[in-house]
C-alpha cells in the first residue's frame, strides 16, 4: 500500500469566533502532522456563550456531503465527533461510521451534551437515548461527569464528585456497551484536574494537572482533538491524554496573562508549533 498521512474525518460544528469545535481541532489535528477532514454540522457566527449568535444548521446537507465523499472512495483513520445539535445529526452520523469505519479506524466520540450535571438547552430526551446508541459504534467515548452518568441515565452525583470505585464501575458500565476505551474527563478535586482513564485489561490511570482560572470554550475540543490526533499516530491512551493536558494547562496559563473573557477560549495559537 502507499504510503500516506494518517486522516481523520471530524464532525463537528465550524463557530467563527470564540475558538471552540472544528474551528479549534483543525489546526491542533494539523499541528500533530494528521490530515483533518470537516464534515460540518451547523456554521456559527459565534459560539452560544455569547449574547447573540447567527447560525446555520448543516444536517439537510450532511447527507449528499458524506455520499460524495463514498464516491470519491475517501478512507479515514480516525472519525472523531463533537457536538451534534439533534437526534437525527446523531443518526446520521451512525450511517457515516457504518460507511466509513473499517478494520483499523478509530472512532471516538466526546458526546457533548452538558456539565455540572444539568444538559444544554438544545438537548432533548431523544437525543439522549439516541447518544446512548452512538456509544455501540465508539472505540473510545471521553465524557465529563454529566455526559457519564447521562448516557448510563443514572442521577449525577449531589456534591459533583464520585470516588475512584465509582469512576471505575461507570467506565466499566460505558465500555460495556461499546467502547474498549473510556475517559472521564474534567474531574475538580482539590485544585486538580483529573481525567480519569479505563481501558480493557488494563490498570486504571489517572491524569493529574494544576486547576488554572475558570472554565473556558473550546478546552473539550482541543482535548478531544489532540487525543484523537496521538492515538491515530500509535500513541497509547495515556500518553495522549497527558499531551492533552500540558498542552491546555500552557494555554489556560497564557489565557489568564491576556486575561481574555472566558468565551474567546483558548489561545492555543501561541504553543502550536510545541505539539508533536
Amino acid at each position: 500500500m502507499k504510503k500516506r498521512q494518517k486522516r481523520i474525518a471530524l464532525v463537528n460544528d465550524i463557530t467563527g469566533f470564540g475558538r471552540c469545535s472544528m474551528t479549534v481541532e483543525l489546526p491542533l489535528i494539523s499541528a500533530l502532522k494528521v490530515q483533518a477532514c470537516p464534515l460540518p454540522t451547523a456554521l456559527l457566527s459565534v459560539h452560544t456563550g455569547f449574547s447573540s449568535h447567527y447560525i446555520d444548521d448543516y444536517t439537510a446537507r450532511m447527507r449528499p456531503y458524506m455520499e460524495n465523499w463514498k464516491e470519491n472512495r475517501l478512507e479515514f483513520d480516525g472519525i472523531c465527533t463533537g457536538f451534534l445539535g439533534s437526534a437525527e445529526q446523531i443518526d446520521i452520523v451512525i450511517d457515516f461510521i457504518r460507511s466509513f469505519a473499517k478494520d483499523g479506524t478509530k472512532v471516538m466520540i466526546d458526546p457533548v451534551m452538558g456539565d455540572y450535571g444539568r444538559l444544554y438547552s438544545s438537548y432533548t430526551k431523544e437525543m439522549c437515548v439516541e447518544m446512548r446508541s452512538l456509544l455501540t459504534y465508539a472505540d473510545l467515548v471521553t465524557p465529563n461527569l454529566t455526559e457519564a452518568c447521562e448516557l448510563l441515565d443514572i442521577p449525577y452525583p449531589e456534591n459533583g464528585d464520585a470516588e475512584d470505585e465509582r469512576l471505575l464501575w461507570m467506565a466499566e458500565e460505558l465500555s460495556g456497551r461499546g467502547p474498549s476505551q473510556v475517559v472521564i474527563t474534567g474531574l475538580h478535586r482539590n485544585g486538580k484536574i483529573q481525567n480519569f482513564i479505563y481501558e480493557t485489561n488494563r490498570p486504571v490511570r489517572i491524569c493529574e494537572v494544576e486547576k488554572i482560572g475558570e472554565d473556558r470554550s473550546g478546552t473539550g475540543d482541543a482535548f478531544a482533538a489532540i487525543v484523537a490526533g496521538s492515538l491515530v499516530k500509535g500513541e497509547s491512551l495515556p500518553d495522549a491524554v497527558e499531551k492533552a493536558a500540558s498542552f491546555i494547562s500552557k494555554a489556560l496559563a497564557y489565557a489568564v496573562e491576556l486575561e481574555l473573557p472566558w468565551n474567546y477560549g483558548l489561545p492555543f495559537e501561541e504553543y502550536l508549533t510545541e505539539l508533536e
